[in-house]
């Protein structure tokens, strides 16, 4: 099979999978909605429950669609983190983005007492935010990438530390809010926030495209790359500023999402067998949200009102996926 129709059908296959489980997450949940009738409701036939109407628009297509973006931002994000610092377990968050991103909620929530959404997600961008301005000032004064990764993680658990005394003297309640924000969730974004949510991450997105053939040069280290006439310093900054981008609006709005941005990028070169990333960035992007979009249907227990938290199904269905074709790939000598 020719390497083209091999891409074609990933690409085919991740979409329809897609597909499926975003009919099964419109048609089944805590209320069922018999298949026909959602189609009459897209359609925008009379002769429906109001109720399923405000169910599918307001509660279950915007949740659809920050699963899609969110899990692909996240992926795309990670891809870029594991390029530029070679290393497999890095991920969207390594940079400290999500530790920031907590202490900005840790202090709406149990400083300010903040519970609205908006709010938190304000509070988010700005820990996020900050992080970023810190990270590209030492960006710009190490040279190395091993120790500008070293300093993103060392940044990243002094700001989770501050954010754990905050909790020790806050009150249950507000401890309580901010937890329940840690968990990570794709419903609690209404049409109105992917308004900023999907723009964020389509740029993101796009930059990242624009960066694929020098992504590609860093495969072979740093020193190939300079030779190649790319400037590895405005690179690094750039990966800064998009993973930052990605990775601090979903947090943003989600919360701290976890697997996603590790796991996806190591799915996606042992399926496709390859290291190019103007390949890898837009199957990155589509199986990221797939994968969001399936733990999101898994973690709301269709037939249930229970709801378990998001970043439990990721990790506990996802985890032993990886784990499997990491061990599968060492059996073949295959190693990415």
């Amino acid at each position: 099979m020719k390497r083209s129709s091999f891409v074609s059908i990933f690409f085919l296959s991740v979409f329809f999978t897609g597909c499926i489980v975003a009919i099964l997450s419109l048609s089944l949940g805590s209320v069922s909605i018999p298949l026909r009738d959602v189609i009459r409701i897209l359609l925008g036939d009379g002769g429906v429950k109001n109720g399923w109407k405000i169910i599918l628009f307001e509660l279950r297509l915007p949740r659809i669609c920050t699963s899609l973006v969110a899990g692909g931002a996240l992926s795309v994000a990670g891809l870029g983190m594991q390029t530029l610092f070679q290393n497999p377990l890095a991920g969207p968050f390594v940079l400290g983005i999500n530790a920031g991103a907590s202490l900005g909620v840790a202090l709406a929530t149990l400083l300010a007492g903040s519970l609205a959404s908006l709010g938190l997600a304000t509070s988010s961008w700005l820990g996020s935010t900050v992080v970023l301005i810190v990270m590209m000032g030492v960006a710009g004064k190490v040279k190395n990438n091993t120790t500008l990764l070293i300093l993103g993680l060392m940044i990243g658990y002094g700001v989770s530390a501050f954010v754990n005394v905050l909790i020790h003297f806050s009150s249950p309640e507000r401890i309580q809010q901010f937890i329940v924000w840690s968990f990570g969730s794709f419903s609690s974004v209404s049409w109105r926030q992917l308004l900023f949510l999907v723009p964020a991450a389509c740029v993101g997105f796009c930059a990242m495209l624009f960066f694929a053939k020098q992504l590609n040069a860093l495969l072979l280290g740093e020193a190939y790359a300079s030779t190649m006439g790319v400037s590895v310093y405005r690179v690094r900054l750039a990966l800064i500023v998009i993973t930052s981008l990605l990775a601090g609006s979903v947090t943003a709005f989600c919360g701290p999402v976890a697997f996603l941005g590790v796991a996806v990028p190591h799915l996606c070169r042992q399926a496709l067998k390859t290291g190019d990333h103007r390949i890898l960035i837009p199957a990155c992007a589509l199986s990221g949200g797939v994968l969001a979009l399936t733990a999101d249907f898994v973690a709301h227990m269709p037939g249930s009102a229970m709801v378990l938290p998001l970043n439990a199904v990721t990790s506990l269905v996802g985890a032993p996926v990886v784990i499997w074709i990491v061990l599968r790939s060492r059996r073949g000598g295959n190693v990415s």
